[in-house]
């Protein structure tokens, strides 16, 4: 039974299973199923075990009420084709649906409640309130199981409150993410790189406070970077740029020097006229852009670069993709980060979030690396030294 041994005999108890359903929709189709995917086994697991399996989720943010853009029916369908099993659909969360539909259940059959976020009990920062959703929640089981590592992060009551009020254990999942966190954490085998991108330094601040004490190579990309160069005293033109963080990223540069880690920035940017998808691509030298030009992604120099120095390694942990990914004439930097985290001699992790998003809309099989997240705040509490709660309740925190 894996992680969840702890529970004891499984056979007939309603077991609730707190799973990361929250995937991508268009509409009502599911443009990425791979968080389904990664649900799956833990599952399975407890259903082969004759458990009455109870899984909680949610989709995006809504606003502590029901809206029917965010319901989980579409994801009821997907992950009952995944199982090769009818997936029973509770059209409410703590209602007479979801009593009737945990009571309708024999043994190792699996229900899906509807989304946790339309009570606003889920989210409350209210401890009275949040306890009050979780009561209702632990009175449809008799054991909890936490395997929503993309959720891990938050003192919600489908991830905190409901651990302390049943019997409870970690799921197979999230057992994984935080074995692979601790690799990177405690004794990476070197060299260590740490490849970051994305929109901005601001959502990676602590991360690259904490790393630059335990990586060897920095690598960064994305939007973020055009703050780092203006910091070097480069023109950005029209790019992406937090000034207030100019000043911080100077002092990252100091102390990488000073701590011997080197930061690697690109050194050139493929910029464009404007921010579209059919805009014209221009390759540029970094410390060159134009003032009527944006940059959109690295550029084949520094994508060259960045993948000889991600090859090197024996460990890699990457988030954030490298330029607008979304549109083919500035994904290129993107793919070639991707491409050598396949090449790695080691272990290469996918840092969950747009990474994820990334590899998977460029081609790449999951298979190809040697981990993905499924959760990219998560990876990065982690990663910045944080303590996650609904790690810490599990461990009697």
């Amino acid at each position: 039974m894996g992680e969840y041994s702890t529970l004891g005999d499984v056979q007939g108890k309603r077991v609730l299973v707190r799973s990361d359903l929250n995937v991508p929709l268009d509409g009502s189709s599911i443009s990425d199923d791979g968080r389904i995917r990664a649900s799956v086994p833990t599952i399975r697991q407890l259903a082969d075990a004759g458990a009455r399996v109870v899984v909680m989720a949610h989709l995006g943010r809504p606003k502590g009420s029901p809206d029917p853009a965010y319901s989980l029916a579409p994801v009821a369908v997907r992950l009952g084709e995944l199982l090769g099993t009818t997936v029973t659909f509770a059209t409410d969360t703590v209602g007479s649906s979801a009593r009737a539909a945990v009571d309708g259940l024999a043994d190792g059959q699996v229900a899906l409640l509807e989304n946790v976020r339309f009570n606003a009990g889920e989210t409350s920062k209210d401890e009275a309130e949040r306890g009050a959703f979780a009561d209702q929640l632990a009175a449809l089981g008799d054991a909890f199981v936490s395997d929503g590592f993309g959720v891990v992060h938050r003192k919600q009551a489908s991830v905190y409150d409901v651990a302390q009020r049943l019997p409870h254990a970690m799921g197979g999942l999230v057992a994984a993410e935080i074995d692979v966190l601790r690799r990177l954490t405690e004794s990476p085998e070197r060299p260590y790189v740490v490849v970051l991108g994305g929109s901005k330094v601001s959502d990676k601040l602590a991360v690259i406070d904490n790393l630059l004490g335990k990586a060897d190579r920095l690598l960064i990309g994305g939007g973020m970077v055009f703050t780092f160069l203006k910091a070097q005293g480069h023109p950005v033109g029209k790019s992406l740029l937090e000034d207030d963080q100019v000043e911080t990223c100077r002092e990252y540069l100091r102390r990488a020097t000073d701590s011997g880690v080197e930061i690697l920035l690109p050194t050139d940017i493929v910029v464009a006229a404007e921010f579209s998808a059919d805009a014209e691509p221009l390759v540029v030298a970094a410390d060159e852009i134009p003032d009527d030009r944006i940059g959109l992604d690295i550029g084949p120099d520094s994508g060259a670069a960045f993948a000889e120095a991600i090859r090197g390694a024996r460990t890699v942990f990457w988030n954030g993709p490298m330029g607008v990914f979304e549109f083919p004439a500035f994904a290129a930097g993107t793919r070639a980060v991707a491409e050598a985290l396949t090449e790695v001699d080691g272990l290469s992790v996918v840092g969950g979030g747009d990474s994820a998003a990334a590899v998977r809309q460029l081609g790449f099989a999951d298979d190809a690396f040697g981990h993905i997240s499924t959760g990219g705040g998560a990876s990065l509490e982690y990663l910045e030294g944080k303590t996650l709660p609904g790690i810490d309740v599990l461990n009697g925190g």
